[in-house]
């Protein structure tokens, strides 16, 4: 009983960890479908220990505005296609009427800088994981298909997935690109202006899975967070690279809510162990190309 107690505990306090950022997009009016959101003052914050980005550096990058019951919140996502985007579960499972999808985003606070664009799309064309269990984060991954085909440019372009071939890769001892707007430090209460990036090695499953009480799961993929450099609050849902070739292997999805800089590893969810399931929503065979 004790143990059950605990991994009770446990169990909550990994829930807490990478939710997604609403402090810095309170206040938003959400029965308005494409309210105005650029003049709110948002506070401080990105991946801790991590880097400023660079304009169209991460074209695949897209930020989500998520509308929720009682206001909205931030997520990240990644482009696959001219007309779907991928994210996480947890991000999108509790919207009420659609997601701001911005592409080519730099400081995602200036609808006027070059590249930007924002996309609203409404809830009916968000897919979540049939099978996601949100108590286990178990699942963590849905797409998003934008209503129009969008136009490729150096600011926005489709990140590379994974080939079959590779999906018995682990990638253990390989350097991957996290990404995203998400908190700098633990003590920020929001999500920052500006994209930014870190390096990070990906470690095995079976050294990451004992710091969660086995929850880690072969549909996850766990990076090092030495130094407190790992994602955070707000970058939910945002991908995770291989340095080398640009290959989207992870989605944000969760760490330890004792804080994003305290060691713990952070976790993604594996993308390829989704990769028929990406094809059975999307058609998508040639991935990018549609």
């Amino acid at each position: 009983m004790k143990f059950a107690c605990a991994s009770v505990v446990l169990l909550a306090a990994i829930l807490g960890a990478q939710a997604v950022d609403w402090q810095s997009v309170k206040n938003l009016n959400i029965e308005t479908p494409m309210p105005k959101v650029h003049g709110e003052t948002l506070p401080g914050g990105r991946i801790t220990g991590g880097q400023l980005a660079e304009p169209n550096q991460f074209p695949h990058q897209v930020g989500l505005l998520l509308y929720i019951t009682g206001g909205a919140a931030w997520c990240g996502g990644s482009i696959i296609s001219n007309r779907w985007v991928i994210t996480a579960a947890h991000c999108t499972d509790s919207l009420t009427t659609g997601v701001d999808v911005y592409l080519g985003a730099h400081d995602r606070t200036n609808p006027k800088e070059e590249g930007q664009q924002i996309i609203f799309v409404e809830k009916k064309h968000v897919i979540v994981h049939e099978n996601w269990i949100a108590d286990t984060i178990t699942n963590d991954i849905s797409l998003i298909k934008l209503p129009v085909p969008i136009e490729f440019n150096k600011y926005i372009q489709p990140v590379n997935l994974p080939v079959k071939s590779d999906s018995y890769a682990t990638y253990g001892g390989e350097t991957a690109i996290a990404s995203g707007w998400g908190k700098i430090s633990d003590s920020a209460t929001g999500a920052t202006d500006i994209l930014q990036y870190a390096e990070v090695p990906i470690m095995n499953n079976s050294g990451c899975s004992p710091w969660y009480f086995g929850l880690v799961a072969s549909t996850n993929i766990c990076i090092k967070t030495t130094g407190g450099i790992s994602t955070c609050n707000g970058d939910s849902g945002g991908p995770l690279i291989l340095k080398d070739d640009s290959t989207l292997i992870g989605l944000t999805s969760f760490g330890i809510a004792l804080g994003c800089e305290v060691g713990w590893p952070g976790v993604f969810t594996r993308v390829t162990s989704y990769l028929d399931w990406i094809e059975a929503k999307t058609g998508l065979v040639n991935y990018g190309s549609n």
